[in-house]
């Protein structure tokens, strides 16, 4: 921004500052403001951020050969703009005072310069009326002061003409002046569907990211909490950090109408947010506020302000649920920061990164053992870890405790019923407790894309496949550029035979990143699908060469008995079996290469094996088409029946 330019516009919030013509609008109405109150406001928004001392404004403003009163008329003109803008001084949302020191203008701001095209000048309110006047925004006719003998006449008249004149100006609307008056001011827009995006960290501290990332996390889970306002997940939304793209182009890409923008700046153990609401087709600034608290408060912080949200596009969209803010509870701030570790490392994704976020989460439980929503992303980390880094039988355990512990002590926490839901599915085959606590998680957080997606992997497992199609649509659309929820509707296109659509989504993971081992896998899935045996064993290959993951090895293994070349599928059996004397190999991947290869022996052998360990993927038997060949076979209808699953898949379509 260029301090003392005196060209060029200021937005923030709904208002626009216009040096060049010394105008200041709302929502393209004229806000009349003096000169002198005009000069301090722009002088704020050139150093937005930034501590504008009195002893500045004062040199800036009053010339030394000038006599002034200058604390008094200071004052007088702070307190003229903050009315101009509707502020307080005691919680601002624009102007901040900085006991003994001076000013600072807290909202963000937007700078544009000067275009040759000028813009059409705003529409010129009515003047700001004294706060006391009893109603804002009416001027009566110069009256000639009267005699004492006509006085109590005169006043009786004025007051009744005062009172008709305000009743017509509310009723006929005049001038906007019943939604100013009433404060019922509304947005561009229905506001339907929103994106937080990454907030900024003011510390620029690059070890210090995880904090901003972690405060953007739990805002969006806040948010989300809303029944009929779709919020766009975390995995879609970190893409744009940093981005040089428009928020027009932002809300195009992510199809919402608004978009959340913001700050997050901490100073030891307080925190400051400052988050504005934008019109993502417009780019217009329709809502901006701050909030400082301690750090033992930000969850109370972030709910208060997505409660704020709500209100702002009240009647609209339902506020958060009364729960979310009995669950902020103040967390001890030491646990607060262990535990944004941990998120900020379990959102990676990557083995690695969920057994860093594991450690950060038992931290925070070890120095706050009441933070539910810590045992939540342990439980997260756990359910992940599974059948992959730790045995079936450690990780559901573990997950299984930190998910009943974390709904002990808030049963509202979605996060923890999808965590024991997925416990329930992938390890108990409980089927039932796992569709009530996935519907359960939904229920509570409509916006959750990864329940979304746990359920619909769910329901494809029982063979409801419409319903699982319909569910994996919606986690995609709340989530539309996470690699693993994208493959899951993949996945589900592919078993409704909708082929192309598949590989539409699969392209469209390869194209955002072409080493992703699990794009390829299930593109050769789907080419297998379709019986196109060498492009299914060229992706299945491009997937072990990227990861030597047994169950792409598997699946090479399957193509090639499939195609009809035993050979190089017996040379995949024995790199299985060798894999297995070194690491863990699941016995359902070796199950899947013998059904291919006709040999139900030791197809069952492994599938019983796979049993015994209750194996993560037997929940799939049923509807797996590598087994369809065993469908018929008595041994296979009783294995399904103890794993608790009908023989015989429903139709797909």
């Amino acid at each position: 921004m260029e301090e003392g330019s005196n060209r060029g516009t200021y937005r923030f919030g709904l208002f626009k500052v216009d040096l060049a013509h010394g105008t200041l609008s709302r929502q393209g109405e004229r806000v009349k403001l003096q000169e002198q109150p005009f000069r301090i406001l722009a002088l704020l928004l050139g150093r937005a951020n930034e501590i504008v001392t009195r002893e500045e404004l004062r040199q800036s403003l009053w010339s030394e050969d000038t006599f002034v009163e200058f604390e008094g008329s200071l004052n007088a003109a702070l307190k003229k703009v903050r009315y101009a803008l509707r502020d307080s001084s005691d919680n601002p949302t624009f102007i901040e005072t900085i006991p003994r020191r001076g000013y600072r203008f807290i909202a963000p701001v937007q700078y544009l310069e000067a275009v040759a095209a000028a813009e059409p000048p705003p529409r010129v309110l009515p003047e700001i009326p004294d706060p006391a006047a009893p109603f804002p925004g009416l001027s009566l006719p110069a009256v000639p002061m009267p005699g004492a003998r006509g006085k109590k006449t005169l006043l009786a008249s004025v007051a009744a003409f005062v009172l008709v004149a305000a009743m017509l100006a509310i009723a006929l609307n005049t001038g906007g002046i019943r939604e100013r008056w009433l404060h019922l001011a509304s947005p561009v827009h229905a506001i339907r569907s929103l994106a937080v995006l990454p907030l900024e960290d003011l510390s620029s501290d690059p070890a210090q990211q995880y904090f901003a990332d972690g405060i953007t996390d739990e805002l969006i889970t806040d948010l989300a909490q809303i029944s009929n306002l779709r919020v766009i997940s975390r995995t879609s939304t970190t893409q744009y950090k940093g981005t040089k793209k428009s928020i027009p182009e932002i809300g195009k890409a992510l199809k919402v109408d608004a978009l959340i923008e913001g700050t997050v700046e901490r100073d030891a153990n307080r925190v400051r947010i400052r988050v504005q609401l934008i019109d993502s087709a417009s780019d217009r600034h329709l809502w901006a506020r701050s909030y400082d608290r301690e750090l033992r408060d930000a969850l109370l912080m972030q709910s208060e302000a997505a409660r704020d949200i709500a209100l702002e596009i009240r009647g609209q969209v339902a506020p958060p649920p009364s729960n979310a803010a009995a669950a902020a509870v103040p967390v001890k701030p030491e646990a607060y920061e262990a535990y944004l570790k941990g998120r900020y490392f379990l959102n990676k994704r990557s083995p690695e990164g969920i057994k860093t976020g594991s450690g950060y989460f038992e931290q925070a439980i070890a120095m706050d053992a009441q933070f539910a929503r810590a045992y939540a992303g342990l439980a997260d980390c756990y359910s992940l870890l599974g059948s992959d880094a730790l045995p079936a039988s450690v990780a559901s355990a573990k997950a299984r405790t930190a998910a009943l512990k974390a709904l002990d002590l808030d049963p509202s926490i979605a996060e923890g019923h999808s965590a024991l839901g997925v416990v329930h599915f992938y390890y108990d085959w409980n089927w039932s407790d796992a569709e009530r606590e996935l519907k359960k998680a939904i229920q509570l957080n409509p916006n959750y894309a990864t329940a979304h997606h746990w359920y619909s992997v769910y329901l494809s497992a029982m063979g409801r496949f419409p319903e699982a199609l319909q569910e994996a649509e919606r986690a995609h659309e709340l989530d539309p550029l996470s690699p693993s929820i994208t493959i899951s509707l993949a996945t589900q296109y592919r078993d409704a035979r909708s082929y192309d659509r598949s590989i539409e989504q699969l392209s469209a993971v390869l194209e955002l990143d072409s080493n992703f081992a699990p794009a390829h896998q299930g593109l050769g899935k789907t080419y297998e699908a379709m019986g196109l045996w060498n492009l299914a064993i060229e992706e299945f290959q491009k997937a072990v060469a990227l990861s030597h993951d047994s169950e792409n090895l598997a699946a090479l293994g399957h193509a090639y008995s499939a195609a009809g070349n035993r050979a190089e599928a017996l040379k995949v059996v024995a790199q299985l079996q060798a894999h297995a004397r070194k690491s863990y190999v699941s016995p359902f991947d070796l199950a899947a290469v013998f059904a291919g290869l006709g040999d139900r022996g030791k197809a069952f052998l492994y599938l019983d094996q796979a049993y015994r360990e209750r194996d993560s993927r037997l929940p799939f038997l049923a509807v797996d088409h590598w087994f369809e060949p065993l469908h018929s076979d008595p041994h296979f209808i009783e294995l399904c029946r103890r794993v608790g699953l009908s023989a015989v898949s429903p139709s797909r379509t």
